[in-house]
């Protein structure tokens, strides 16, 4: 069951989901806006020649008020929001259509599982051929959430809990690579 803006409101209030820092307006009929942080991660495609999934990728990290994505090119960045599930709800993260009508893609593999807490980092691409300016603190996606029919047996505790601004993929811990 998807929650409305009412059923986000109680919950909220009664501190079973945490959203912070949010504004009133930030909250839609059936989702919540999230917003651009102001730190952000790229590959650091001129100190490695590809990007393997069992060792750590190079990052440039950076922070600014505001960053020009090139056409065709990929960056990390987080949200505003710090945000903390319970075990009974899950989020999907959903680019705002207003945004994706721009040619900027956004993800964060788009699922946020019950117990997770931290600020979301988001997976940004420029399909267009035009660079695209964003700003920190933009309305950018939105968090869609999903009543469970009962807590999770084994709510989220992995490798992204508590992240604080945008975190690259660490992949590489992955138990198919590090059985131990």
């Amino acid at each position: 069951m998807i929650l409305s803006d009412q059923t986000i409101r109680e919950m909220m209030d009664a501190d079973t989901l945490r959203i912070d820092p949010i504004n009133d307006h930030q909250i839609q009929p059936a989702s919540v806006d999230i917003r651009l942080g102001n730190h952000f991660l790229k590959i650091d495609e001129n100190a490695i020649e590809s990007i393997a999934l069992d060792e750590p990728a190079k990052y440039v990290e950076f922070e600014s008020d505001e960053v020009i994505i090139p056409p065709h090119s990929f960056l990390l960045a987080t949200t505003r929001e710090y945000i903390k599930l319970p075990e009974n709800l899950t989020a999907f993260v959903e680019g705002r259509s207003s945004i994706g009508r721009m040619g900027l893609f956004i993800q964060n593999a788009g699922w946020v599982d019950p117990g997770f807490e931290g600020e979301i980092t988001l997976e940004l691409y420029n399909a267009n051929r035009l660079p695209i300016r964003l700003k920190a603190d933009r309305r950018i996606a939105q968090l869609v959430f999903a009543q469970m029919d009962k807590e999770a047996g084994t709510p989220y505790r992995g490798k992204y809990q508590g992240q604080r601004k945008a975190v690259g993929s660490q992949v590489y811990m992955d138990k198919e690579v590090n059985p131990g």
